[in-house]
Parts: C-alpha cells; structure tokens; sequence
C-alpha cells in the first residue's frame, strides 16, 4: 500500500494540522505581551522620514534644475550683466542662501549676493572631466556645509562666466510637531543639520537639559546606524517582492529615559521614479533620520490572557480528537475491514459470512461481498437481492467532522477578541497624522508656488510682440515643465496670444483675483491656473494650467490614508485615489475640520487633527495652505483621514490573529475533508454501485482499480471474483452438457 493513498493520510495530515494550529493558537492568542513600542508608531516614524527625505530631495532637485533651467534661458537670449542677473535670479527664486559670478579666465569674483561663497574648493578637476559642474558639499568656516550648484554663462562676444548658488542641507521647513527632532546625515553617519532641539537656555531645569543630551547622544547613535543601512542597496535591503519607497526606509528603537523610549525613522534620498527620472540629490549619499520620544507601554500580560489562550488551544484539541475519532470510526476501520474480507474470498477462503458494516457505502459493499461468497458456494451464503434499508452514506461523518471543527473555527475567527469604537489608538498616531498632513500641504504649496515661479521667470524670455517666437517659447518651457497641461499668454482683452498643449480656458485679469486660481465647475475634472504678468506688456498674463495628475501624485504617501485638497468649501480639487471634480467630502465631520483648520488663531491657520468614533475609529486631519508664496492664501487644505484598524496595535493585531486562526482552521477543513471525499468517498460510492451490479450478475463489466490504496485493493479483489464467478459458470454449463452430448452418441 502506498504511503501517500487511501485513509490513513489525510487523517494523520489533519491530526497533524490540528495539533500545530493549537499551538499556534495558544502562542498568538495567549501570551503574546504588548510591544514596548506599538508597531504602527514605528512605522509611522518611517513613512515620516520618507516623507522629510521626498522633500528634501524635491527642494534640492528643484533648486539645481531652477539654476541650469534660468541659465540655459539666459544663454539663448540676449547678453545680461551680472549684477543684473543675481538681482533677477534672488527676485524670482527665494531659495539660495549666496549667489556669484566669477569669470572663468581670471578668478575674478563679477558679482556677489547673499552668504559669501568661499572659492577654494574650485579647481580642475570641478570644472573639468566627466563630472564638470556637478553639484558639491562644501564645509564653511563655521562647520556648516552647503551644496554648491553651477552653472556656465555663455553670451556672445563675452568670455565665459561660471554662476554658483549656495544651499543649505538643512531640514525641509516643515512641522516637525511636538518633541520630535529631525537630522540630516551624510553617508558617514556625520549629522549636518538637525531641527527640533530645543535650544539649553530655553530649558526650564537640569532634568529638561539632560534628557535633551540624552536625546542628542540618541541621535548620533540611530544617525550612525541609519547611515549603515542605508548604504545597502534599495533591491537588497527590502524584502523580495516588496515595493514602496524607492530607497532605503526603515525604523530604529534607541534606549530609554524617564520612561520614554527614542524611536527613529530613517529614508535615503532618492528619485521618485529611478528608472525614468534621476536625481542629483539622490546621488548625495544624504539620509534622513525622524526622532521621537515614545511612552513606554506596558509589556506584561495577565494570566487571564495566557488562560485564554490554553483553552483555545485545549477546545481545538478536544473538538479535532473527536473528528479524527468520527473518521476512524465511521470511514477508516469499515474500510479496512472492507479490504480484508475481499482479499479473503479472492483467495477462495469462503468459509465464514463476511463481516458487513453497519451502514453506508461499506455496509453496500460488505452486503455485496456476503452475496458473492454464496454465489462462489460459501457455505450459508445467499445469492439473493440485497435488502432494502435506507443506509446513510460517507457524506454524513464528512459532514459531522466539518461541523466539530467550525464549532471551533466559527467563534474563533468571528467572535473572539472583535474590536469596536472603544478601541485605544496611541496619541502619537493622531498626531502624526496631523503633521504629516501638514507636511503633504506644505509640499503642494511649495510646488504651486514653483509653477508660478516658472512662469514669472519664463515669462521675462517672451516678447508677446512676436507671437510666433513666443509661441515657440511656450512649446519649449512646456517640454521642460511636465507639471502643465497648457501654457497661454493672454492680452489685457482676454483673448489667447500664444499658446502650447491643451486647450485654453478663460482667464480674467483682475487686482482682486489670486493668480492662483481654479475653475471648471460641471467639468470632468477641475481646472486650476497660475498666471504671471508679463513684463513690459501691461495686462499681458502668462498662464499655465496645472495638471490634476501632478497635484494627484504628490498626494500619495503610504500610511496615510486617504488624502485629498479641497477649497474654502470642502470640494475636492484632488486626491490620492479616484474622484469627482468638486465633490463633498464623504464624512460629516470632515467639513467641520476643515473649517476649524481655516479659523484664524494667533499667526494665521493651524492644522487639527481628529479621532472619529462613529462605529469604527477613524483618524483624521486637515492642514490649510500657510507660510508664503502667492499659493498661501487661496483658501485650499489638505484632508486625510484613514480607519485606524488599519494600525498595528495590539487590539487589532489579536483580532488579525484570530481570524487567522480560524481561516488557518478552515483551511484545514477543506484540505483534509475535501482530500477524504476525492479519494475515499467518491471511488467508495462507484465500489458500491459496481459490486452490486457484480452481485446482481453483470460479470461482462471489468474492474479496474482507480487508486492504489484500500478502495483500489477492493476493486482488485473484485475483478478476481468476477473471474472466478466466469470460470464457475463456464465450469458448470460444461458439466451440464456432458451427459447430452453422452446420451446422443452410439
């Protein structure tokens, strides 16, 4: 008999599987003690140092694209001096802390504004070779460090001057909240910048001064370590298959003081799409690295929750002992007994009845068997009709052991440890919600204010005299800027100039009216506009139409849910997910946050964020557009809200685990039941169908075993009698014509 056919094996492969779900079940279900920090805190300390690492990396990009973008502009059109050209450059971007000129043959500084740039750092080999002006970290005198960004000026008739903005690499301005610290790392593990410290004299006592060294100390350490990962490659250092962040992201648990433990979260720069786009401050070898202190839970468990757990464990044992009996009892010893009593008449011992089974497919069998022992001249046997009891058949114990097990699995994975309203979620959750969506705001701001920034920089280029030249333009500022849809220059009558990309929209010039403005009520998404006056032509606009693809992508950030801009009156103008233009946000309470979000409180607009108890747990923020640029006051906020079962605390973690179990449990139903009626169940029922007719005298139909196993067997030794019933008949019309043929012959 094969090791893997009939009964036996999927008896003992649930035996087996029941055995190893109970002790799974007594290790998840029972003491299971709570983290010293929940898991769901510490990944959001990752995605919020993801979150710090894409806005660092688009600030720095944005600025070296920016210099090369206005130098290649320049470069093209007509000789500017240099002072001119700083003086532009410092009023239309806001965003170097020095700025000079130098001429390349001499060395001698043209112009000069903002932080001075020392020059030492400048040789051959910076200017020269496969890596000319790529942008480089300088250490000033004070210990800072700065990036270095260049650029050559060529006009004509002129000799070549090289322009050089300075950087700082410090922490994006964003609201880091309470207590927690951000740093940016080099790849030495070296902290160049950091924000959030408190500063010593701000400190009220000596314990406030030592915690804030022991969270500096705790800095350098989790900055060292961070800087050691993230030199891993971002292929290897994920697990296989797995997606997200483009770099290297990942937590860190420091020590503890004053019972608070530090946990970080660190992300290396990198592109938003590595593939397709690269980035210059990927290529800095920069990390960066989220600090927050975090109460210490309490990681004790009850006994009561290691008593529940053992008898979970003891009630599946005790139900999988009675299906595992049920199976033996009503399947395995009938059908064994089966294979016994046929291989016994198929050797020709018919001296004893066979032993029938009392109901079932066996009982048919066995019936069957006791019917041919007599046709093959057993003694007391009879070759008569079978009787006609209503015998039950092997679905009946299959269905039986099904319903013991889901008395187990049903309330396991259904009822115990359910969740509701009352769930705890830890504050920090509701409070990294609420920065980070701030800082999802702050990231659309700034990109509103840089498209806008484009087009006053674009717009000195064009000559809206010359609708041809000017029309070209826009085609190549188009190419260059993949966040438009449209760029148009509009005259002071409203009609369209010039034009590239799509469609123009109506654009109405107006002292009163924002030059960030959105329209396209009815539409199939909403329209929204950045204009810029064009210099020396009074009532001419340039305008450009933002893609809502752009402001989409800049939504999306795991771990946060839903997230979505809205206006004044909490209609969306887009999301992170599919949405219709200028639709109502689908909570109640959502509006009411925003407008709470949009009440002036001291300096301008704050940020709320908001736990919402109406049949689950849902976590929710509202961020308005604040700290400058033409975008701050347009009225716009930026809503996120998730459901907080999502989270990785322990209320939700044990009710995960249980309806594991009971999957896990279900699974095992229908692997070992489904695999007792394939291989038993049905070939038993085509057994007993064929040794009726066998009975009943249908000895033309050939037996052919489909299993090697006991029902297999069974059907053999049917074939052997069916053989034998043959040459017994044939054996017996021989004798019968012998004295015929002996009484006619003379």
């Amino acid at each position: 008999m094969p090791l893997l056919g009939g009964i036996r094996p999927p008896i003992a492969v649930l035996c087996v599987l029941i055995l190893a779900l109970a002790g799974l079940t007594a290790k998840v279900l029972g003491p299971s003690g709570e983290p010293v920090v929940p898991k769901a805190v510490l990944s959001s300390q990752k995605h919020f140092a993801e979150d710090g690492a894409i806005a660092l990396r688009a600030s720095i990009d944005e600025r070296i694209t920016d210099l090369r973008r206005t130098v290649a502009a320049l470069n093209a059109g007509k000789p500017v001096e240099p002072e001119q050209v700083l003086s532009d450059l410092g009023r239309t971007y806001q965003k170097w802390t020095g700025t000079t000129i130098l001429d390349l043959k001499s060395g001698e500084v043209l112009a000069a504004r903002g932080e001075r740039i020392p020059l030492a750092w400048l040789d051959k080999e910076v200017l020269t070779g496969k890596h000319a002006l790529a942008p480089r970290m300088v250490r000033l005198e004070t210990g800072d460090v700065r990036l270095m960004t260049m650029a050559v000026l060529d006009f004509e008739d002129r000799p070549q001057q090289l322009l050089i903005a300075s950087n700082s690499l410090s922490v994006p301005a964003i609201n880091l909240g309470p207590f927690r610290t951000m740093a940016v790392v080099a790849q030495d593990g070296e902290v160049l910048a950091t924000a959030g410290f408190e500063q010593n004299e701000a400190l009220n006592s000596d314990q406030e001064r030592k915690e804030l060294t022991f969270l500096q100390k705790q800095m350098s350490r989790m900055a060292e370590q961070a800087a050691e990962h993230t030199a891993e490659h971002p292929v290897s250092a994920k697990e296989p298959g797995s997606r997200g962040y483009p770099g290297v992201s990942g937590t860190l648990l420091g020590d503890d003081y004053n019972g608070r433990v530090a946990t970080a979260g660190y992300a290396s720069l990198a592109s938003s799409d590595p593939e397709e786009k690269k980035s210059v401050a990927a290529g800095l070898g920069l990390t960066v690295v989220a600090m927050l202190p975090v109460v210490q839970q309490q990681g004790g468990v009850g006994p009561d929750r290691e008593l529940f757990g053992l008898i979970a464990a003891g009630a599946l044992v005790v139900l999988g002992l009675l299906a595992a009996a049920v199976l033996w009892v009503s399947v395995q010893r009938p059908l064994l007994r089966l294979f016994l009593e046929s291989r016994r008449l198929a050797r020709g011992d018919l001296t004893r009845p066979v032993s029938v089974p009392r109901w079932g497919e066996a009982a048919r069998v066995g019936t069957a068997l006791e019917r041919l022992r007599g046709q093959l001249g057993g003694p007391g046997g009879t070759d008569g009709a079978p009787g006609g009891k209503v015998r039950l058949g092997l679905r009946v114990p299959l269905a039986v052991t099904a319903v013991l097990l889901l008395l187990w699995c049903v309330p396991v994975g259904l009822l115990l440890n359910r969740t509701d309203g009352s769930v705890s979620v830890p504050a920090t959750m509701v409070n990294d919600q609420r920065d980070r969506t701030d800082l999802v705001a702050d990231r659309v701001r700034r990109a509103l204010n840089e498209a806008q920034a484009d087009l006053v920089s674009t717009s000195r280029l064009i000559d809206a005299g010359d609708p041809d030249a000017t029309a070209a333009r826009l085609k190549d500022a188009l190419r260059e800027h993949t966040r438009y849809q449209a760029l148009y220059v509009v005259d002071d009558t409203g009609e369209v100039v010039a034009r590239a990309g799509g469609d123009p929209h109506d654009w109405s010039d107006g002292k009163d009216l924002p030059l960030i403005r959105v329209s396209g009520k009815g539409e199939r998404k909403p329209v929204i506009q950045a204009g810029a006056p064009v210099p020396e032509h009074k009532g001419t606009t340039l305008v450009g139409e933002v893609r809502v693809e752009f402001l989409n992508s800049l939504l999306k950030r795991p771990g946060l849910g839903e997230v979505r801009v809205v206006n004044a009156d909490a209609e969306t103008l887009a999301a992170s997910g599919g949405f219709l233009a200028f639709e109502d946000l689908p909570n109640n309470a959502l509006p009411d946050l925003v407008r709470a979000g949009n009440v002036p409180v001291g300096a301008g607009p704050v940020e709320n964020g908001l736990l919402l108890r109406d049949g689950g747990v849902t976590v929710a923020a509202a961020a308005p557009f604040s700290g400058g640029g033409v975008a701050s006051d347009i009225g716009w906020t930026v809503v996120s809200w998730q459901d907080a079962e999502h989270f990785q605390i322990t209320p939700y973690e044990r009710e995960d685990r249980s309806v594991l179990a009971g999957l896990l449990g279900l699974a095992a139903i229908v692997v070992c039941l489904g695999w007792v009626y394939l291989v038993v169940a049905r070939p038993l029922r085509a057994l007993a169908a064929g040794a009726e007719k066998l009975a009943d005298g249908d000895l033309k139909t050939v037996h052919y075993p489909r299993y090697q196993d006991e029902v297999g067997a069974i059907v053999r030794s049917l074939e052997l009698i069916r053989q034998q019933l043959q040459a017994r008949r044939q054996n017996q019309a021989r004798r019968a014509a012998e004295p015929r043929l002996g009484a006619g012959g003379r």
